[in-house]
């Protein structure tokens, strides 16, 4: 659906994106991460046609957004991250004129203002002055004039900023109801938002890209082991037996616990490694009893700071790299998804 290949832009000496390829599946919500000046809203831009490439090729559904742009911005609905609103009009009259402008035939135009009206739920407003609008319902216009045309593909760059945690909550939903319609894109640094909705996340740091997968997989990455926290009630002694007889248990911790009589533990055990019926039965045998027992995962928050942090950064992508080299060469090769070069970024 979308290619992106070799794709770099300079500014003078300064490279804000270094070298990136990747390729983007329909039918999936997509998360674009990255740190301020990590040269993510750089590289929606080049993929959206509003900026040049300085090398480097990106297609839209096999068009060339460079050399055939018209046919291919016609598979994208773009709103950045200022909304590109016109705010002396209401939004059914600016909803008419984007897509008049966008070149929607003269019987679709009323149908599809409609139904994005509908979807967005901007109805109630729809004859209200948008400078009178609340951000979030100006976010809303934005997100409905992305959608006219019937793209494949909504871009949707930092969607919620400045929004109060009901409207965030809001456009959160209508993401997810536009993934069930089409691919998106959905740019932040809103860690928790990508978390919530996206399937597949791209990292990108000092240009390059440090990692490109789902957030399960990049969970096994960052977390060579497993960690189990459990409550249980019994003595100490008795209790850091058990957990010492049994085989899987990497590293013990001993938290405190506010319940009388009730001993907390963080457990390291091995990767994939279900050790919660063989702790369960052998505490039984003691007469222990297991209060609580659950998994931590790994926070896309700690995801993101192993991949881009100052000083851990380039080992991890220098290892990321390496562990993904030949997948990503095949991938290039096939049109999969592609991992580019992750050498630390001297800029």
């Amino acid at each position: 659906m979308i290619e992106v290949r070799n794709l770099t832009k300079k500014y003078g000496l300064n490279t804000a994106v270094d070298n990136i390829s990747f390729d983007i599946e329909p039918g999936k919500i997509y998360g674009l991460l990255g740190p301020n000046g990590a040269g993510k809203s750089t590289t929606m831009n080049i993929i959206t046609g509003c900026l040049a490439a300085t090398e480097g090729s990106v297609k839209i559904n096999g068009y060339d957004i460079f050399e055939q742009p018209l046919e291919a911005k016609r598979c994208i609905g773009y709103l950045p991250e200022i909304p590109p609103l016109y705010t002396e009009m209401t939004p059914y009259e600016y909803l008419m004129f984007v897509a008049e402008a966008k070149g929607v035939e003269y019987e679709a135009t009323f149908r599809q203002v409609k139904e994005v009206m509908e979807l967005t739920e901007l109805e109630g407003v729809r004859d209200r002055l948008i400078r009178n609008l609340s951000k979030g319902y100006r976010q809303r216009v934005g997100i409905a004039q992305a959608m006219l045309g019937n793209p494949d593909i909504i871009i949707l760059d930092e969607p919620t900023v400045g929004l109060d945690p009901k409207q965030i909550i809001e456009i959160r939903d209508l993401i997810r109801t536009l993934g069930e319609m089409k691919t998106v894109i959905l740019s932040s640094h809103i860690l928790a938002e990508v978390s919530a909705v996206c399937e597949h996340v791209i990292i990108i740091s000092h240009g390059k890209i440090v990692a490109n997968d789902t957030l399960q997989n990049l969970n096994n990455y960052v977390s060579p082991t497993d960690i189990l926290h459990i409550s249980v009630r019994g003595e100490h002694d008795v209790i850091v037996e058990v957990l010492d007889s049994i085989e899987g248990i990497i590293s013990r911790e001993t938290l405190t616990s506010s319940e009388p009589g009730v001993h907390e533990y963080r457990l390291e055990v091995e990767k994939e490694s279900d050790l919660r019926d063989a702790i369960f039965f052998a505490m039984a045998e003691k007469r222990c009893a297991v209060i609580a027992m659950e998994r931590e995962e790994s926070s896309l928050e700690s995801i993101f700071l192993t991949l881009t942090d100052a000083d851990p950064a380039a080992e991890a992508e220098d290892n990321y790299a390496a562990e993904h080299e030949d997948e990503s060469d095949d991938a290039a090769e096939s049109g999969e998804a592609v991992d580019t070069d992750r050498e630390e970024d001297e800029n």
